[in-house]
């Protein structure tokens, strides 16, 4: 059983393989977003780019980076991760709300847009 150990809070998680990072972040009263992305956000279907966890070890235990995750973090560092496209398949740290982590560059909308329109 994969066990999800979130620094900032202090908890560790146990989760099934396979489990969505941002599921099973609520699920154990974890919350993912900062600020007003508590109210705009997608719910979880990987459309606004606000759940963004920074992986601080276990990456080769969670799924690749989706399409969706190239766009909206593009200019993030490779450890930049949104939650609700990622699955754990083994132990994992995250640190949740990381710095710079949402609500600017490609990870915003009208980023998201630019970076696929190569502007």
């Amino acid at each position: 059983m994969p066990t999800i150990r979130f620094e900032q809070e202090g908890q560790q998680v146990g989760c099934i393989e396979g489990a969505n990072l941002r599921k099973a972040a609520l699920d154990a009263g974890i919350n993912p977003y900062k600020g007003l992305n508590n109210l705009n956000n997608c719910g979880g279907v990987g459309q606004c780019g606000t759940c963004v966890v920074e992986v601080v070890e276990g990456m080769q235990n969670l799924s690749p980076r989706s399409d969706v995750e190239q766009v909206y973090l593009a200019d993030r560092p490779a450890n930049y991760r949104l939650s609700c496209r990622t699955s754990v398949n083994g132990d994992v740290t995250v640190r949740t709300r990381p710095q710079g982590g949402a609500g600017a560059g490609s990870n915003s909308l009208v980023g998201a847009i630019k970076n696929l329109l190569g502007k």
